[in-house]
């Protein structure tokens, strides 16, 4: 198969070892994806979970699916997408920005799930010891479209070609005075606790930490909702065994620096319904797979 299609698919039935696995924009919400999940199985008893966010939109949905994961693997290590922080008119209490996402921390605890916001886990299965690092950095405008060099005319093209990501108008900064500022918290945040992290790492955030997996976006301006340029040596300074992220609903794998670098997204129905996808849908990423 492509490599794609193959991603590092785990093919693990019947294996002996466990394995660290990965998925990602389940979005429960749509008809069929929350079959999807319902059918995640782990292959041993000692399987951990990646879920790489954009589980749903709604915490009583977040709440079911990680509860659900949570019973059936021995670890689940969560990290926001971007339709987890939306404020929706269906949701009854409005939480917006920080306390949206605390209020998903909190949710997570109960569960037992890991959050950005707890200690690392080392992955001591094989392929480790590894520190899995759960990352919530959003993004600041800074991938911009071809032929633009601020904010401003970034989003100035992207409203003029109808390409406007709905984060524009459900997700908000509260109390920061823009998401690129709470970007900003977040990175400064998350360096400081990598600086302490030693040895290798498997570095888990909704978006890419590079740039370059959006260049085959169908619509490039929106790619200005993908990242930060300033994650962009994360995967070399942190000493990463792998890179793992969602949100493109490009599921691949793509090397940078020699560091494979997955994309584990399920998406959304139109999506999925027409890619060879891995049997049981859930992406390994440790052990290393044998061919990417």
């Amino acid at each position: 198969m492509p490599e794609h299609d193959t991603a590092g698919g785990a093919a693990h039935a019947g294996a002996l070892e466990p394995h660290l696995l990965a998925i990602s924009d389940l979005h429960v919400s749509h008809s069929g994806n929350r079959e999807v999940l319902e059918g995640l199985h782990p292959g041993t008893s000692g399987d951990w979970l990646i879920v790489a966010g954009d589980v749903g939109e709604l915490p009583s949905d977040v709440e079911w699916a990680l509860g659900l994961l949570r019973g059936r693997f021995a670890e689940v290590v969560w990290v926001p997408g971007n339709h987890e922080l939306w404020t929706t008119p269906r949701d009854p209490r409005q939480l917006r920005g920080v306390h949206r996402y605390e209020q998903l921390v909190d949710i997570c605890r109960d569960l037992g799930v890991h959050t950005p916001e707890d200690p690392y886990p080392v992955w001591r299965g094989a392929g480790g010891p590894v520190t899995v690092v759960p990352l919530f950095t959003l993004y600041d405008y800074t991938f911009r479209p071809p032929g633009t060099s601020t904010k401003e005319e970034g989003l100035a093209y992207a409203h003029s070609t109808g390409v406007v990501c709905t984060d524009e108008f459900m997700l908000h900064p509260d109390p920061y005075p823009s998401l690129d500022a709470w970007c900003r918290a977040r990175l400064e945040y998350s360096e400081r606790r990598l600086a302490e992290v030693g040895g290798p790492t498997v570095l888990v955030d909704h978006y890419p930490l590079v740039r370059d997996p959006t260049d085959v976006l169908y619509y490039p301006e929106f790619a200005q909702w993908c990242g930060t340029v300033h994650t962009a040596d994360w995967h070399t300074k942190y000493d990463a065994a792998a890179v793992v992220y969602g949100h493109l609903h490009i599921p691949r794998v793509t090397h940078h620096d020699g560091v494979r670098f997955q994309e584990v997204s399920v998406g959304y129905p139109r999506e999925w319904k027409r890619r060879p996808v891995p049997d049981d849908r859930l992406y390994r990423v440790l052990p290393a797979p044998d061919r990417d």
